[in-house]
This record gives structure tokens, C-alpha cells and sequence, in this order.
């Protein structure tokens, strides 16, 4: 059947206005989001500043860390290695130096503790070691030498598979954040254990020898 032009026009735009609505109405998928871990994104970065980003953490002087005996430790077990690192960290500083100059921070997380090692500033991280929290099997932050120390003991596993236990102390600003890096270590160790528990590397009936029973932490005084 024949149309007049006016007809046929005004029949296109309605044509038209029904497309372009399905077409504002259609939604693409949402492209996938990779979500990569702080230092990954660092790495791929190539923005000069990234490298200066400071890190989540408590502020602390690095002791440094002494290799000791045993794998049993109770109350105490630390106090003569948090000594010895107390007086050579002390002898090794000038007099324009203080002990209480923070050189690290100290992060922990529910898996993993990392120090970052701070350049001469303070404001860069220039190197990080870091410790799986399942291989601490001692933590405290009740010392003689001083209130504001926190050691905690690692099992080092060596390239031939052979494990040492070294004591690893850090001095805080304060008595308080001592005691709050002690009690966010014991949380570290509770999601850890649960973790390891939900995997079924942790037997209800016992306990897996690389996540220590007896895991020491400060009280609350």
C-alpha cells in the first residue's frame, strides 16, 4: 500500500527512536577487575613516587636478631638474646645516634609479619624481610632491658632443609604499641591456626609441627 512521504518519514523516525532506546537500554558485561597485591602494583608501576609509599605498620628500631637453642620456650626465653641485641645495637651507634631512632616498620598481617627495612630518612622501604606467621613460635613484649622491645622467635628454614630458631627484636616508641603489636601478633596467630585448621593441616586431635602449640604472648598489664 502506497504511503505519502510524510507517513513514511515519521514511520522511520519512530523505527529509529525504538532502536536507539534498545540500544541505551543494552548493557555490556563489566569488564573483569584483577585485583593484584600492593607490592605487585609497586612493581608494575612506573610512576617514580610509587616507590616511597609507606607501608601500614608500627614505627621501629630494628635490634637485630641472634640465633638461639632449644624449641620449648617459656616466659623469659627471651629476655638474655633481647639483652645481648640491646647492648650491640647501643655500641654501634655514635653519639649523635639514639636507640630509639626509628630505622623499620613492622607490619603484621594474618599470615605474614614484614619489616621494612627505611633508608637513612625514613622515608623509603629499601629492603623487606618477612616472616610466615605458622613458623613464630615465641612472642613477647615483657622485657627487663626495656618495656618497649617486642621479640618474637622464627623458625629459619635453611637451603638444605635444616631449621634454625632465631630471636628477632624490634624497639617501639612506647610500653603501648609494644603491647599492641603482641596482641595483633596473637590475632595473626588465631586467623592463621583457624586457617590451617579449615585446610585440614591442623587435626582437631593435635596440632601440626608447623604451627607451634605453645605460642607465648604478653598479658595484659
Amino acid at each position: 500500500m502506497w504511503q505519502p512521504a510524510s507517513e513514511r518519514l515519521q514511520h522511520l523516525q519512530t523505527m529509529l527512536k525504538t532502536k536507539l532506546n534498545v540500544l541505551t537500554l543494552r548493557k555490556d558485561p563489566l569488564p573483569t577487575v584483577i585485583f593484584h597485591e600492593p607490592e605487585a602494583i609497586e612493581l608494575c608501576s612506573t610512576t617514580p613516587h610509587s616507590k616511597n609509599r609507606m607501608h601500614t605498620g608500627y614505627k621501629v628500631t630494628y635490634l637485630g636478631k641472634v640465633t638461639i637453642s632449644g624449641t620449648q620456650f617459656l616466659s623469659g626465653c627471651t629476655e638474655s638474646s633481647v639483652a645481648g641485641l640491646w647492648d650491640s645495637k647501643r655500641n654501634s651507634l655514635t653519639d649523635d645516634d639514639s636507640i630509639a631512632s626509628c630505622d623499620a616498620i613492622l607490619e603484621i598481617r594474618p599470615f605474614q609479619v614484614r619489616l621494612h627495612h627505611l633508608d637513612g630518612r625514613g622515608e623509603a622501604s629499601i629492603a623487606m624481610d618477612t616472616f610466615q606467621v605458622a613458623r613464630i613460635a615465641y612472642c613477647t613484649a615483657d622485657h627487663n632491658i626495656s618495656p618497649n622491645v617486642f621479640a618474637w622467635i622464627y623458625r629459619q628454614i635453611n637451603d638444605d632443609l635444616t631449621f634454625q630458631m632465631d630471636c628477632h627484636a624490634v624497639e617501639c616508641e612506647s610500653k603501648l604499641e609494644a603491647k599492641k603489636l603482641a596482641h595483633s601478633m596473637m590475632e595473626a596467630f588465631k586467623k592463621t591456626f583457624h586457617s590451617m585448621r579449615s585446610d585440614g593441616r591442623i587435626h582437631k586431635s593435635g596440632s601440626s609441627d608447623e604451627f607451634p602449640e605453645d605460642s607465648g604472648t604478653p598479658d595484659d598489664d
